[in-house]
């Protein structure tokens, strides 16, 4: 399936970044990360992932292997035998999938606030017919107080109603069909497989994938870096972001 992107920064000679948003969302998560990105000379390629923002919404379920095989479509289109890759949650569990099956194609990895293996199948299952039911407004809700913690929700209102409506406003069935993907989800056997330079990113306050799920990842690949960000939630890339971003250039400079 070909995904909306976005391409920025230096189309002739600069190595390329896919940034993958989390379930949610949308490309605009990413909004912290692509100025530093293409100062450092790097091009990024942003995309929503199937069922969000501007891609195309399939009727559900979806598996890993069918947001893996997008991104792979995505280089394919743009051209690029391979590129280093930042997924944040459901966009991590991509990239874990992604290191495991098609290698080649991935320069590095930065898994960032999420897991492989969530866990809490039936809250997914239940979550997937919550919206079918009855849309997004309630999970948008309960997303911010997720994604953020209160007190950066206190300092910042615009920005955490902005990012509520990004939620809102995702088709409700490319959500539960995500949801679907996630449930049930286990990686953890073929992380010894990936032998890319990978940084493993948790939050401290993060109570939807807590560091104990990153530290699983890191110790299941070799060479992994695991970094635990202060003061940060599930979307730590966001609240955090200057913490976050250094900790990411670091990391892709070093794979260079």
């Amino acid at each position: 399936m070909r995904v909306h992107h976005q391409t920025t920064g230096d189309g002739a000679s600069g190595e390329v970044v896919v940034l993958s948003n989390s379930i949610g969302s949308n490309l605009r998560m990413w909004d912290p990360q692509v100025k530093p990105l293409t100062d450092n000379g790097f091009r990024v390629v942003r995309y929503d992932t199937r069922g969000h923002g501007n891609s195309p919404v399939p009727p559900g379920p979806y598996s890993i292997a069918d947001l893996g095989g997008d991104v792979v479509e995505l280089l394919d289109t743009l051209g690029v035998a391979s590129a280093h890759f930042v997924g944040l949650s459901l966009g991590g569990m991509t990239g874990a999938w992604l290191g495991q099956h098609v290698p080649s194609r991935i320069r590095s990895l930065t898994l960032a606030f999420t897991s492989a293996r969530p866990g809490n199948v039936d809250m997914w299952t239940q979550r997937a017919q919550q919206v079918r039911a009855g849309g997004m407004a309630r999970v948008a809700e309960g997303s911010i107080g997720r994604w953020f913690t209160p007190g950066w929700i206190a300092a910042h209102p615009q920005r955490a109603a902005e990012l509520r409506r990004m939620t809102e406003t995702t088709p409700a069935e490319g959500y539960a069909s995500c949801c679907e993907a996630i449930a049930g989800l286990d990686l953890t056997a073929g992380l010894g497989r990936i032998g890319v330079p990978t940084l493993v990113v948790s939050g401290a306050d993060d109570a939807a994938l807590p560091p104990s799920h990153g530290r699983l990842i890191a110790e299941g690949i070799p060479g992994a870096r695991f970094e635990v960000l202060a003061h940060a939630a599930h979307l730590g890339s966001y609240e955090q972001a200057e913490k976050f971003t250094e900790l990411l250039l670091e990391h892709l400079k070093g794979a260079r």
